[in-house]
């Protein structure tokens, strides 16, 4: 007997034919049958509807609680705006990241989305470190509408939703249905994050997917379309043993939280991260990686460099269907992290060249007004 859980609309994935896979202690569809590498192309061409209701969706209530979550994570939470998102993460003592996350300023609260794998730590995390502070989990179903179509279908549906620009945030009715909405998503397209009540999750669904441009699409190219768009995924990109330099993630170090800012540090592992960031003597980097020909590179292939000495590994890889060749992402030591040097992934015994890129891969589509 399977304990997987289920999210508001597993019936559903089975009924409209999904591959179902274990995903962070849920059943979830890896594919539908498109396939996904249509499924990653239709998205790009048009729209994608993604069911991503086993990430965590968390409220923080209480005295000042901008302030409160400024002691978890290095973002500049204080100065976040009402009915606007933000990317963050939380850190350790040591300075590695224990989870990231999203954060919006909902006005008298904040909302927070987490990742599925870690949303029983994060609660207990935010439990421990917010004391005198209310942290509720709430059930919820979450969709994610992706796509540069995406805009022309909230248009009919709900189009004061499309006057929001990237990582903007309100609450909205689309046919009787209340939606905690963003512009946001993690495909590297224009779309729309949609929070919704369990009950209404399937109502919601069917609804999108009536629409001409939308297809369901699983986890397999939500994968594919995140690597293109240089997106990191937690517990392979990032984890508690990098930091956020090392990552590439010093954006997410709100300038008031860095040396000389107005309220600099203050949350778990400042000392060596905001060290790193001021001195930048940290040994290896996050960085792209393009290969040649059609063998993709995967997750744990070592990398080396052209006098055979191991300069590293990849975090995340595979074929990028919208960039027509292998793309892959992962650590390197600074020496060898420039633009364009070529390091060597072994793959089954042999060595494939690939070359230390920019991320995205793909030109994004956010909305930015």
């Amino acid at each position: 007997m399977s304990n997987l859980k289920h999210t508001p609309l597993h019936a559903l994935h089975v009924e409209l034919g999904a591959k179902m896979v274990p995903f962070a202690g849920y059943d979830m569809p890896v594919q539908y049958p498109l396939g996904v590498k249509r499924e990653h192309e239709h998205t790009r061409r048009a729209c994608g509807l993604f069911d991503v209701s086993h990430m965590g969706q968390i409220l923080v209530r209480g005295p000042r609680p901008a302030e409160a979550l400024e002691t978890l994570v290095p973002a500049d939470i204080i100065g976040l705006p009402e009915g606007m998102q933000r990317y963050a993460l939380f850190t350790s003592e040591e300075g590695g990241i224990l989870d990231d996350l999203m954060v919006v300023n909902a006005g008298d609260h904040l909302y927070l989305v987490v990742n599925a794998a870690c949303r029983e730590q994060d609660f207990a995390h935010l439990h421990r470190g917010l004391l005198g502070h209310e942290i509720e989990m709430v059930d919820r179903g979450l969709l994610a509408l992706q796509g540069p179509a995406a805009a022309e279908v909230m248009q009919r549906l709900c189009p004061e939703a499309c006057e929001m620009v990237f990582m903007q945030h309100g609450h909205f009715t689309i046919e009787g249905i209340d939606v905690w909405a963003s512009r946001s998503g993690y495909t590297g397209e224009d779309g729309f994050e949609l929070s919704v009540a369990a009950d209404d999750s399937e109502a919601l669904t069917r609804r999108l997917l009536a629409e001409e441009e939308v297809e369901a699409i699983g986890l397999g190219a939500r994968d594919s379309l995140r690597l293109e768009a240089g997106l990191c995924l937690y517990g392979h990109d990032i984890d508690t043993e990098t930091t956020p330099v090392e990552a590439g993630l010093i954006w997410a170090i709100g300038k008031p939280r860095r040396r000389g800012g107005e309220r600099a540090g203050g949350f778990p592992g400042a000392d060596l991260i905001l060290h790193q960031v001021a001195e930048k003597d940290h040994r290896r980097k996050r960085v792209g990686l393009l290969g040649e020909g059609r063998a993709p590179v995967r997750e744990g292939a070592d990398l080396y460099d052209g006098e055979d000495y191991h300069v590293g590994r990849v975090t995340s890889g595979g074929f990028g269907p919208s960039v027509g060749q292998p793309v892959a992402m992962g650590y390197v030591a600074i020496e060898t992290s420039e633009i364009g040097t070529t390091v060597y992934a072994e793959v089954r015994g042999k060595r494939l060249p690939m070359t230390v890129s920019k991320m995205p891969f793909v030109t994004p589509g956010y909305h930015r007004g």
